[in-house]
């Protein structure tokens, strides 16, 4: 089961991967980039030390993205995004998409 739950999990980020990477691209081409660069602060439900160094740092991997800050109680990661136009979008985005996923893996 964990294998199967392993390759799912990364062809989804393999496929965020590629839609990042054409996104960020289409902006640097274009004279007019839909870019709208922020902070926003991620609350984690993760507890698991090595799940929440997956995620940072494929957050970072991801273009457009940068984990900045881990708090010091671990509950909350600082991120950069060059794609803020809606905070909470975006934090339901990860939260779903990404921290869920990997939290399923460490289960």
């Amino acid at each position: 089961m964990k294998i199967l739950l392993s390759l799912n999990f990364l062809l989804f980020y393999l496929q965020e991967f590629l839609l990042s990477n054409l996104r960020v691209a289409k902006d640097v081409l274009s004279p007019h980039p839909q870019i709208a660069p922020d902070f926003i602060e991620l609350p984690l439900d993760l507890q698991n030390d090595v799940a929440i160094f997956l995620l940072a740092n494929l957050i970072t991997m991801t273009p457009g993205t940068l984990t900045v800050d881990l708090s010091e109680d671990k509950k909350t990661l600082l991120i950069h995004s060059i794609y803020v136009h809606d905070p909470v979008a975006l934090k339901l985005d990860l939260k779903q998409n990404f921290e869920r996923r990997i939290a399923r893996l460490f289960t």
